[in-house]
């Protein structure tokens, strides 16, 4: 036994010696390009329940009736009828609650809830409707129930509510239950004989993000709040464009009084007959107002991406098709729609928009500096359709009309779906003609992708637009989860983000939630169910970036022979390098130099990092995201499986630089920090 681990040993070491310690010079006394503080951020869309049933804080489903099958989410019993001429004209339904006839018999409705209603022992919940009692009063019971309870009583929590008005008021009642649950549902008794009209029925937590009447989930808004993103992008992705113009996100319906924003379907709730949820629409009680008002809470910067006129051309892909996409002589309303929200987000409050901000509670701006123009869309060349420039010809209207109103607005492109390909390389340079300020990227690709494109921004155009990878993530070929190798060959891509900081000024993968009993995509940032969360593997890294970001790129680079000359090269994979990536910032605020690097081999790997021009330094502080099992992902049940690790290690002082000697694990990402 003792001759075989020397064997092991031996075999091990020669590998480790054939695989040879990398050396990484980093230059700390000249600054490079500035990093964005837009670089590392987030985008929402509402998929996997992310808005309904996941970050906006609503509990009742179908709260004003006016999903398609008007009782959807709603079990009534006894004597309900729906009625449409309602108090709110873009949401008329309403039911009223009759006597059922005998004093042992019930009227009333229970809610669902998204996947039941997740509820605390102890914690104070906001019931509001809108009612009127026909006959001057009439009194309801409100519970939260435990259905299938095996107690006396299914009630954990009751209240009783007096309706005194013939004509529609809004009244509210606190409920506190006795027990936390994950599937309770709200029920309504009709109590008495005296019948009752409801309309928008709504329970929300008190202890919301910012403790908000119409707010978000407090958990899932504050993990947003630690991610320190830079950027915000909402409210989609394949939302904004819809299945048909019909179903397009159009923002002035999400905003004013949440009674009265009117129901949209949700084209995920079809796109995947394998995930299918037949009762997911969009409220709107998350809106522009809420989004502007968030990001502003956790400090990014507003992305809002408005409709081109294009309907989602993975669904219509003739755009000739009456209906389906705007022509280009009837695109006014929509630019329209466009200048208005500018004037939403920055108006003074004397202006016909910026008054309607300021009456939602914030008369400042929003100082709105960013607008993505069209999501996924891109033109045909003569071999895919010979449509031509669908999608340019309409972005250029929408240049011409926002430039000459709002000159200092920034403008984002796109270049379609692809990292690359026919319609990537036909829409980047029509970037560069438009001269758009930005162009939006999407890939989502397998491992291979990942370790093989690490040097992909390095030859990029620096006279062209900047970049703006909106939607990325690793996909695992053959699984797609949040498993930790996906995630750590995120963290080494993003070391091409850091170095290339000129060009690449945001970034932000996807998607964001995932609500672990409605989810249609993964992998996912943060995924929930109704009372708790997780953050994945790809969050961490997200947040590690993030908090360390910098204020300057610093080159970072390792000697290669060039015939009889060393040159440096990049750190990124490249032959010779063995899965290694890395980058290097300087941090102005702290005065630190940040080193990243990924060891995306399968082996522990000796590494040198050699500061060039600093001295003094003894410690460097250390963040590490490391983990065995490469399938292994965090989970409801084990929601801190893999986190990342503080630690420090000891610095080498030489002349004119200091020196770290690592060893770095197999699948590892560590972050270095030295005081200058």
């Amino acid at each position: 036994m003792k001759k075989r681990l020397l064997s092991l040993a031996v075999v091990m070491g020669a590998a480790l010696a054939a695989m040879g310690q990398l050396t990484m010079d980093v230059n700390t006394k000249k600054l490079g390009a500035p990093i964005q503080s837009t670089m590392y951020g987030i985008f929402f869309e509402d998929i996997n329940y992310a808005a309904d049933g996941g970050l906006y804080g609503e509990l009742v489903k179908n709260r004003s009736f006016e999903f398609p099958q008007h009782l959807m989410g709603w079990q009534a019993f006894g004597c309900v009828d729906v009625k449409d001429d309602g108090p709110f004209q873009r949401c008329p339904h309403y039911v009223e609650l009759s006597d059922p006839g005998h004093r042992d018999r019930r009227t009333g409705l229970t809610n669902e809830g998204y996947f039941g209603i997740g509820v605390k022992k102890g914690e104070q919940y906001r019931f509001t409707v809108w009612a009127k009692a026909p006959k001057n009063k009439a009194n309801i019971r409100i519970q939260l129930i435990e259905e299938n309870a095996m107690s006396e009583r299914q009630e954990i929590a009751e209240q009783r509510l007096e309706i005194n008005s013939t004509r529609w008021e809004k009244y509210t009642v606190m409920l506190t239950p006795k027990k936390t649950l994950k599937h309770a549902k709200l029920r309504i008794y009709l109590h008495g004989p005296n019948s009752v009209c409801l309309e928008h029925i709504s329970l929300f937590p008190v202890n919301t993000y910012k403790n908000r009447t119409n707010g978000m989930r407090q958990d899932l808004a504050q993990a947003l709040e630690d991610l320190h993103p830079g950027i915000f992008r909402f409210p989609g992705g394949c939302i904004v464009e819809g299945s048909s113009l019909d179903e397009r996100y159009q923002w002035k319906n999400s905003v004013g009084p949440v009674e009265n924003r009117p129901l949209n379907h949700n084209r995920w709730e079809y796109t995947f007959d394998h995930r299918y949820f037949p009762d997911y629409y969009q409220s709107y009680g998350l809106g522009f107002f809420e989004f502007f008002q968030l990001a502003e809470d956790i400090g990014a910067e507003p992305l809002p991406v408005i409709s081109c006129g294009l309907s989602c051309q993975f669904q219509n892909p003739d755009p000739t098709k009456p209906g389906v996409h705007a022509a280009l002589d009837d695109l006014g309303p929509y630019i329209q729609d466009a200048l208005d929200l500018v004037e939403f987000a920055n108006g003074d409050v004397n202006t016909k928009w910026g008054k309607v901000r300021a009456d939602m509670g914030h008369p400042e701006p929003f100082n709105l500096k960013y607008l993505g123009v069209g999501n996924e869309q891109w033109d045909y060349d003569e071999k895919h359709g010979g449509y031509g420039p669908v999608f340019t010809s309409r972005l250029k209207k929408f240049s011409d009309a926002l430039r000459a109103k709002y000159p200092q607005l920034k403008l984002i492109g796109t270049t379609g779906p692809n990292s690359e390909g026919w319609d990537f390389d036909l829409l980047q340079p029509r970037m560069k003609e438009l001269k758009v300020d930005l162009y939006d990227e999407h890939y989502y690709r397998n491992e291979q992708w990942f370790l093989t494109h690490g040097l992909r921004y390095d030859s990029y155009d620096r006279k062209g637009p900047k970049v703006f990878a909106g939607e990325y993530a690793c996909h695992g070929k053959g699984k797609k989860w949040n498993h930790y190798e996906a995630a750590i060959l995120e963290a080494a891509h993003m070391t091409g983000f850091e170095r290339n900081a000129d060009i690449v000024h945001m970034t932000t993968p996807a998607p964001l939630f995932a609500h672990v009993d409605g989810w249609q995509w993964r992998p996912d940032q943060i995924w929930y169910d109704q009372t708790q969360m997780f953050k994945t593997v790809s969050y961490y890294v997200q947040q590690m970036y993030a908090t360390n970001k910098g204020t300057n790129v610093l080159q970072l680079t390792t000697p290669k022979q060039n015939g009889k000359k060393t040159i440096g090269v990049p750190v990124a994979n490249q032959e010779g390098q063995n899965g290694l990536f890395a980058s290097a910032a300087f941090d102005k605020n702290a005065n630190e130099v940040i080193v990243k690097v990924v060891n995306t081999s399968k082996a522990e790997q000796p590494i040198t990092l050699n500061l060039k021009d600093l001295s003094g330094a003894t410690t460097a502080h250390t963040l590490t995201l490391t983990h065995k099992g490469m399938d292994d992902e965090n989970s409801i049940q084990r929601p801190e499986l893999i986190t990342p690790k503080k630690g420090s290690i000891a610095i080498e002082v030489a002349k004119k630089q200091s020196v770290i000697n690592d060893q770095l694990p197999a699948m590892t990402f560590r972050i270095y920090r030295i005081k200058k």
